[in-house]
């Protein structure tokens, strides 16, 4: 098994990372070549412009494996998440290297990332046929949030989930 590092994206990734992306993306079934969606997907500079983009590297082959887009509450691609809350989108794992454990590794970065900002939260939408997203999720601790739940377009079902984050001890 490869290691997996995640580092910020660099202007030299985007296009790997949008193409990751979209691939990514039809091959689990939720877009379609054409779909409106491709273009956000793609327009990997502006999702850069409006969170942390983060990118998981194999640390031996150099090349990119996942991507997600690590937001905070009032800011452009934020949906969900409000005062003290995170939220991560896009998250997008090539499909070569899936079962590999790249989408943990992407999760565990924005939770730890969260966790530096002192958020108490960190929440997120999931596809409601993301079985294997939901599976990943509720192992490390996300809950459903029904009440939150949103259907953006017919036939797109979000599920609200959230996951609280340990107070951490700061010290000067």
């Amino acid at each position: 098994m490869s290691s997996i590092t995640v580092r910020e994206a660099h202007p030299q990734d985007f296009e790997a990372v949008a193409r990751l992306t979209v691939a990514a993306y039809r091959a689990d079934g939720q877009l379609s070549p054409g779909h409106p969606y491709e273009k956000t997907l793609s327009d990997v500079p502006a999702r850069a412009a409006g969170g942390e983009l983060l990118v998981a590297e194999d640390s031996f082959t150099g090349a990119l494996v996942g991507t997600v887009l690590f937001v905070l509450p009032g800011t452009r691609y934020a949906e969900l998440s409000g005062p003290g809350e995170a939220e991560f989108r896009m998250l997008a794992v090539d499909p070569a290297a899936q079962g590999r454990g790249v989408g943990e590794t992407l999760v565990r970065a924005c939770l730890d990332r969260a966790a530096d900002l002192s958020c108490r939260a960190v929440v997120i939408y999931t596809r409601d046929r993301a079985e294997a997203a939901q599976r990943l999720y509720t192992r490390l601790g996300f809950e459903r949030m029904p009440e939150r739940d949103w259907t953006p377009l017919p036939g797109v079902h979000l599920f609200a989930l959230r996951v609280g984050l340990p107070a951490r001890d700061v010290r000067e």
